[in-house]
């Protein structure tokens, strides 16, 4: 049976559905807008394919093209998101600790889940005088330099531990962990000590602190965070506060 029989079309463009895929990936949070042929560039898909895929997007409302001729994500894809039980189920459970966290201590506050071997951020409050961070709602990071992402490897299967560490490790500061044996000693404070410690390891004016947020059944499904400028403050007097922000969310999502 030829390929296109099987429902996946020859040549290298590949599914129906990849393609559809690989052009909503084109988007990200530097290139919110894109033209036809950087659509086409980016996925990397003949302008004829790509014309005819972005129609059938825009009919179906997962992506809105301007009267300046630019794409966008569109509001159905939104609409749909919304319906994931780990993204906006979890963020209002956990909004209103969030909320009272930052207004304590004016500073980042984050929530993130882990999806795969990277941590997506689902909420970030921060005041207007907090340290400046790279992180942002819908973002994806390294597991192993942010506080929340140190959390959710820690608590992760195996499996995934071990693709992680033993895989390339992201440095973005001379302070960045790299070495997989002192990455495993930092994952087994974290599991005895209930908080995880990222101290310049994303940018060299930043300590971030984390905590486990736990479903009914006691498993790890969030981590919570406070990012604060080095030096301001210390580590042990930040986790006091996240792990009673993440232990009253815990609560919240066993009701």
């Amino acid at each position: 049976m030829s390929e296109s029989r099987r429902g996946r079309p020859a040549g290298p463009t590949g599914p129906v559905i990849g393609r559809a895929l690989r052009l909503l990936d084109a988007f990200d949070a530097e290139r919110r807008e894109l033209t036809l042929s950087d659509l086409a560039r980016r996925a990397g898909m003949p302008l004829s394919t790509t014309h005819r895929l972005m129609q059938e997007l825009c009919a179906w409302g997962a992506v809105e093209r301007g009267t300046d001729g630019l794409y966008r994500i569109g509001l159905r894809l939104w609409e749909l998101g919304s319906l994931a039980p780990r993204g906006p189920g979890l963020r209002e459970a956990a909004l209103p600790f969030l909320e009272d966290l930052s207004r304590i201590t004016r500073e980042n506050v984050q929530l993130a889940v882990r999806e795969g071997t990277e941590v997506v951020f689902v909420e970030r409050i921060a005041s207007s005088d907090a340290v400046p961070v790279l992180t942002r709602v819908g973002d994806r990071f390294a597991l192993t330099v942010t506080g929340v992402g140190l959390v959710l490897l820690a608590h992760a299967p195996v499996e995934v531990q071990e693709e992680v560490l033993n895989g390339p490790i992201a440095r973005y500061t001379a302070k960045t962990v790299t070495d997989p044996a002192r990455l495993r000693r930092m994952l087994a404070d974290v599991r005895s000590n209930g908080f995880s410690v990222s101290d310049r390891q994303v940018t060299m004016d930043a300590l971030s602190v984390g905590a486990p947020i736990r479903d009914r059944q006691g498993e790890v499904v969030a981590a919570v965070s406070l990012v604060v400028r080095h030096g301001s403050t210390t580590s042990h007097a930040l986790a006091r506060l996240v792990r009673t922000s993440a232990q009253a969310i815990s609560r919240a999502l066993s009701v």
